[in-house]
């Protein structure tokens, strides 16, 4: 894989936010805090009337955009922050740029800036990536 300081990361879209999915992964995780299932708990604390994605999910969306990219298991490392909240119904877009490329231990490793998009806000999700890069 010929790879650039410079180079996009091939975006990964999800057309929308999905609270079916926050259902599932809240009894999964067996998450308490009910923002994540209930509208009533996102309105009581100012946030409107959409349930909030919960970390992990928004989590998912950048490995798959590493993994469509580079291939299952490529991550090495990974770091995010989560500014803002992702609420259903968004249409989100993970998005990177390779920041370096670099051989290490006898692998092709890219180094990454990676953030989820949000038409008209900051970034919800900001963070930074290393992935191992598949041979040519």
């Amino acid at each position: 894989m010929n790879v650039h300081v410079g180079d996009e990361v091939p975006a990964w879209d999800m057309p929308s936010v999905r609270p079916e999915r926050m259902r599932t992964m809240a009894a999964i995780l067996r998450d308490p805090y009910p923002v994540h299932w209930d509208r009533r708990a996102v309105a009581a604390i100012g946030l409107g009337d959409r349930c909030i994605n919960q970390g992990p999910l928004g989590l998912s969306y950048m490995v798959n955009m590493l993994h469509d990219w580079t291939g299952f298991g490529s991550i090495r490392r990974i770091r995010m922050t989560f500014p803002l909240p992702v609420f259903e119904g968004d249409h989100i877009v993970a998005r990177g740029k390779v920041t370096a490329v670099r051989e290490e231990g006898g692998r092709r490793l890219a180094d990454c800036d990676i953030w989820l998009e949000r038409e008209g806000t900051s970034p919800p999700l900001i963070g930074n990536a290393t992935v191992q890069l598949p041979a040519d």
